[in-house]
């Protein structure tokens, strides 16, 4: 049987600068805290527990004095950088570059916008003053400021991050189905999760081309990370020459899902698996040939794994097959 590990699988820089940090760390002092899990794969975060790394929750973050504190590559709102300023902890801060860029270019374009309607509202303020006073009767009209629109998964740790950046007015939408909750009146600016679709993103982009108002202003910045989105093309590729594909991804893995469902697309006979205890013998009756992936977040020991577990099954083959009839 011919059992091929994917090469463009596994972690992404991101991911690997923040482990191999967390490493570092844990190899000088045998402890350290990370704000939530560092990687969403289960087997991996037991491995780096079992080195002594210690998840925390963001109100376990608030008890917590004059330690050190790993922020993963998802990235953090602004908030957690206060509480880790006024309890004196000292953060290593893991944030994929490319998230932080993205955070950045929203916290800007949100400051600029907020400026222009505060100087509005002022200026509105004196004008109604002077109007009560018997000055000019102008009228004047409050600015509306635009909306920042984020296409990712509510409640991910990077789309929390960049709320974060919005003092938490950003609208979240997580696919096409949610655009009603965007004001086509109103001017949108729209942003994406790095690891989200570059396909539903640009299906957002048309549908709300086609919605908005004729003196509305729609700007569209495509976010996503090309490691992430170039991808989807090479997996296809990958599980189109197997009869057989093993997709190894956490649970919670957003770039997992959309990974295994272009997978399955390609290749219906594609098995999303958590490790390799996942793995059903009756998948491999006639097969010859077996191609195991994963996502940006699936640790490349744990394919290993997978294709060890796949090796022992066809080594004892007449035996299993016994059993399963």
């Amino acid at each position: 049987m011919d059992i091929e590990i994917d090469n463009g699988s596994g972690f992404c820089f991101g991911v690997t600068t923040a482990i191999h940090k967390a490493e570092e760390e844990l190899d000088k002092t045998g402890h350290l805290f990370c704000l939530g899990d560092i990687v969403h794969n289960s087997n991996e975060v037991e491995r780096l527990k079992q080195k002594g790394l210690v998840t925390i929750t963001h109100e376990q973050l608030q008890e917590l004095h004059d330690v050190k504190v790993l922020l993963r590559a998802h990235g953090e709102p602004p908030e957690t950088y206060e509480t880790a300023r006024r309890n004196n902890i000292e953060i290593i801060d893991a944030t994929c570059p490319v998230v932080l860029q993205l955070q950045r270019r929203i916290r800007k374009s949100y400051n600029e916008h907020r400026d222009e309607v505060t100087s509005s509202s002022s200026v509105g303020t004196r004008r109604a003053l002077s109007a009560e006073a018997g000055g000019s009767t102008t009228a004047w009209q409050c600015q509306v400021p635009p909306q920042i629109v984020i296409y990712g998964k509510r409640g991910h740790a990077e789309v929390n991050g960049l709320v974060g950046q919005t003092e938490g007015s950003a609208i979240v939408i997580e696919s096409l189905a949610e655009i009603d909750k965007i004001d086509f009146n109103r001017d949108i600016y729209l942003y994406s999760q790095t690891t989200k679709s570059l396909q539903g993103f640009k299906a957002i982009v048309e549908e709300i081309k086609h919605r908005i108002g004729p003196d509305v202003k729609f700007f569209s910045f495509d976010t996503i990370c090309r490691s992430v989105a170039n991808r989807i093309p090479q997996i296809r590729t990958f599980a189109t020459r197997h009869e057989l594909v093993l997709f190894v991804c956490g649970k919670k893995s957003s770039n997992g899902r959309i990974l295994f469902n272009e997978c399955v697309d390609a290749n219906p006979n594609s098995h999303l698996i958590s490790n390799e205890n996942d793995i059903d013998p009756r998948w491999l009756d006639g097969i010859n040939s077996v191609g195991i992936c994963g996502a940006t977040s699936t640790p490349r020991w744990l394919m290993t794994q997978v294709k060890e577990r796949v090796e022992k099954f066809m080594l004892t083959h007449k035996r299993l097959e016994v059993s399963v009839n």
